[in-house]
Order: C-alpha cells, then structure tokens, then sequence
C-alpha cells in the first residue's frame, strides 16, 4: 500500500488535481483524519450511513484503511481513502486537493488523527519523543483546520461546515506515570477548538470537540499495555470501558444540524470519569 489514494475507480497514481474543475456532488462530504480504524473508521461508517460521502485519511495502516474501504462501498456510499501524513504541509494539501477533485465540497472535517508511545514517566521522555507527539498530535489538526477553514467560511465563497476535533480525556486528567506527553498534546487541541471556534463563527463554521475515556481500540497496544481499559474500568462509574461507536455518535451529533446552536464546547464520552 504505497501509493497515498485509493479511490473506487481503482485509481493508484498522483493525479494532478484541479479543484476548478471538480463536479460538485449533491450530498454532504466528511474527511476523517486518522480514520482506518478505531474511532475514526466508526466514525466513518456512521457518517456513510447517514447519507454522507466519506473520505479516510489514514498515514500508514493501508490493510485497515481498504478494508473499510469496501466496507464503505458496500454501505453504497462515495468513499475515497487518502494516505497522507497530514502533520506536513504536502500532505496536508494532498489530501484535501484529493478531496477537492473528487467530491468538489467539504461538509464536515472530524480531526481524529493522534499517536502516543509506550508509557513512560516524564523523567525517561527525549525530545525526540516529544516533539513526535507534538507535530503528529497538534500540528495536523491545525494544518487540517486552516484548509477546512478556507473551504467552509462564508467569506471565501465556502457554505459554511463544522470541524470536530477528537481530544481524549488525558486533555483532562494529564495521564501521570504513562502519557503527560499524549496529555499535553491532547490539552492543546482543547485549546485550539474553543479559540477557533470564536474565529470563525461569524464565517458559518461551528468547531467543537469530544472527549473520549477509556475506550477500546487498538491505540493502547501501542501504548504498550493492549489490555490497559481491563485494568482500569473499574474507577469509571458506568464501570467499564466505552466503544468506538459510543464516540462516533458524539461526533455525528456535533457534526450535524441537531448541534447548531453548540460551538466551542467540548463533549465528555467517558462514562463519568
């Protein structure tokens, strides 16, 4: 899976995109940065679900991401999958000139890409690791934000859109003795959802967040303890840990016209913890 798009047509090459030239189809369209699995591809599938066409971005799962591919197709919703590190300017641009050229409109931008390492007190981190989590963690959601934003605001032609921004519950409680790195990371995007929000709210974009708990997904594997919700469910209060789905409905409810009066709020999916 090398090449960075996969399309329906069965399309492998860097078409030289030309959004000027796009046809612009009739129902919503929805990126999901971070999108092959997890909470992202549950996301993905609701939004397909829901009538929306959907584009996955994903950096270097391409198993995952064209396996939801087809599961997308088969719910017979226009779907594309862009592989694209989206904490660089060019794949940034790729992924949303992709976007461009094949749906000609962006709807709904659901920032959901993140990493985190193996657990680690602050004392063994580097700046390596450090600064790793900063641009994957931070900076792809502000380069995904600024080109959604030229696309959606009032004021540059755009129809107006929502951008939710996926944020974890460590934004909240720092995650000591494992991820105040990931904690750190994830606080700056609370930071960043409620001050863009105020920016562009008069440009017809509403910005809000969620804030996940103890879910299951793989991304605790990679955190190196893959069982690590079993061990601490029992300090959340519905007393276990939460599904990808349970997320997912967060988000399309931000996304969608039942939100509308709701901007620079951040949404807890953590079962009371």
């Amino acid at each position: 899976m090398d090449n960075w798009l996969i399309v329906p047509s069965g399309k492998t090459s860097l078409p030289g995109f030309n959004p000027l030239l796009s046809s612009v189809i009739q129902q919503p369209v929805v990126i999901v940065t971070g999108g092959s699995r997890g909470i992202g591809a549950a996301t993905a599938k609701l939004f397909a679900d829901n009538g929306y066409a959907v584009c996955i971005n994903y950096k270097s799962d391409g198993a995952a991401a064209e396996t939801l591919l087809s599961d997308l197709k088969s719910r017979e919703a226009p779907c594309i999958a862009i592989k694209a590190d989206v904490s660089a300017e060019e794949g940034t641009s790729k992924l949303f000139e992709a976007v461009d050229a094949e749906f000609g409109r962006l709807d709904v931008l659901v920032n959901n890409v993140g990493i985190l390492k193996t657990q680690s007190k602050l004392v063994d981190m580097n700046a390596d690791r450090i600064n790793a989590l900063l641009i994957n963690n931070v900076t792809s959601h502000f380069l995904c934000s600024r080109e959604a934003v030229k696309r959606m605001s009032t004021q540059s032609g755009g129809a107006g859109g929502t951008i939710v921004n996926v944020s974890p519950g460590a934004a909240r409680t720092g995650s000591p003795n494992e991820y105040i790195d990931y904690a750190a990371t994830k606080g700056a995007i609370d930071t960043l959802t409620r001050g863009l929000a105020m920016e562009v709210a008069a440009e017809g974009i509403r910005v809000n967040g969620v804030r996940p708990g103890l879910i299951y997904t793989d991304m605790h594997a990679d955190g190196g303890e893959p069982d690590r919700i079993e061990r601490l469910k029992s300090k959340v209060p519905l007393n276990r840990g939460g599904q990808p789905e349970e997320v997912a409905q967060a988000i399309f409810w931000l996304a969608s016209d039942k939100s509308s009066f709701s901007t620079g709020s951040i949404l807890d999916v953590s079962g009371g913890l």
